[in-house]
């Protein structure tokens, strides 16, 4: 076991790359959802409207190629809701909602649509 003061506690990095190209990087926590980083971080381009409940699709966001393996498809719930995004979507569209941090996330890159509902 190593001992807690060499222990290498990573902070996850989350990047969202508005329509316009300018990017916010936000530290996240672990376990905390995508959308809520952005909240707390005030991010713009994401609302969160229902709080998380993957209700409304105003966090919708496209997941970097890279990292759809580690993030992996939307649930059913979830694809039924963008289904109804207003942004068009795409193979990587994702709620950010639904997107728990955990480590191996750290770097993780997203792009926020031209709008959300």
């Amino acid at each position: 076991m190593v001992p807690e003061r060499e222990r290498t506690v990573i902070v996850p990095t989350v990047t969202f790359v508005s329509i316009d190209g300018s990017r916010h990087t936000a530290n996240a926590r672990v376990r905390e959802s995508v959308m809520a980083a952005a909240v707390r971080n005030g991010v713009p381009g994401i609302i969160g409207e229902c709080g998380g409940n993957a209700s409304c699709a105003t966090c919708h966001v496209y997941v970097g190629e890279d990292f759809m393996p580690l993030v992996g498809p939307p649930g059913d719930l979830e694809d039924d809701m963008l289904d109804l995004a207003v942004s068009d979507r795409r193979p990587t569209s994702r709620l950010s909602c639904q997107i728990s941090v955990t480590e191996a996330l750290d770097g993780l890159v997203v792009e926020t649509p031209k709008e959300q509902p």
